[in-house]
């Protein structure tokens, strides 16, 4: 194909993955790879690390968009997507995906032998969790574990081993982004009761899926506290819990159970405000 067809499509492409959103999830890629060596790593390191993060993330993302297409096109909400709307075709965004997940294996290579051995695993959770909206409501959490892959393979891809830590760090990762996405399909739930799809909300109703993701929400906090304590991190550290916790609050008084209609760009960023405090207070903690 030659390159100046392939040049106007290059844009469309990172705002079908919503490229600019890896900011949600990295910063806590970014604190697995600093409690892993309480410290800051090599050039080397976070660059492989980073270079994974990203490359994953475009995996899931790419999967979620050619996986979902068709139901995308039926959903009003998506249906302006690249895909339905044909302004990108499935290989136009399948090349990429082959790209992102031999960068990723060559990321994984490039740190230790466990990281390169974990990761095919890595890639095909990323490829296989779009299908369980399919059969399980329990498909919003299994997405939060898709996120919560990135701190404990960051912290892998320092030490060469997995330990208990990230694992409690991944666990709150999961909750955070569970609870998040939970909360952004009530707005689906009709639509998913007519396609017989599965979600918190469709199954328990859009009132409950709120409490269950406060409750989510509440437990995340919760693990990042006992992790502050476990890894006997600084104040700085619970500061940045603090501000998290405060963040979370908030999306309850933007988003309600009876308004779901500020559920826009800055209900979105609320993710990137959370992961963002989570780091520059860990960084903090470990440099004073």
């Amino acid at each position: 194909m030659p390159f100046n067809s392939i040049w106007p499509k290059i844009p469309n492409f990172f705002d079908a993955i919503k490229f600019q959103e890896s900011i949600f999830a990295l910063p806590f890629a970014y604190i697995g790879m600093l409690l892993a060596i309480k410290g800051i790593p090599d050039f080397e390191s976070f660059f492989w690390i980073t270079l994974a993060m990203v490359s994953a993330r475009t995996v899931g993302m790419i999967a979620n968009r050619i996986i979902d297409r068709h139901i995308d096109s039926k959903n009003p909400r998506s249906s302006q997507r690249h895909l339905p709307r044909g302004v990108l075709s499935v290989t136009d965004l399948l090349v990429p995906g082959i790209i992102s997940s031999l960068i990723f294996i060559l990321c994984a290579y490039m740190l230790n032998t466990l990281a390169l051995i974990l990761a095919p695993l890595a890639l095909i959770y990323l490829v296989v969790y779009p299908f369980t909206k399919r059969v399980t409501w329990l498909a919003n959490i299994l997405l939060g574990w898709a996120l919560a892959i990135a701190p404990s393979a960051a912290w892998i891809g320092m030490v060469g081993k997995l330990e208990w830590q990230p694992v409690l760090l991944s666990t709150s990762v999961a909750l955070w982004a569970g609870s998040f996405d939970i909360i952004y399909h009530t707005q689906d739930v009709s639509f998913q009761k007519k396609e017989k799809l599965h979600s918190v909300a469709s199954r328990f109703g859009i009132t409950k899926a709120f409490k269950i993701a406060r409750c989510m929400d509440i437990l995340a906090v919760l693990c990042l506290i006992i992790l502050g304590v476990w890894m006997e991190l600084g104040l700085f550290y619970y500061s940045g819990c603090g501000l998290s916790a405060i963040f979370l609050v908030y999306k309850y008084r933007l988003v309600t159970p009876s308004d779901l209609s500020r559920m826009g760009m800055g209900f979105m960023r609320i993710n990137a405000f959370v992961s963002c405090s989570m780091l520059l207070g860990t960084i903090t903690s470990l440099m004073v």
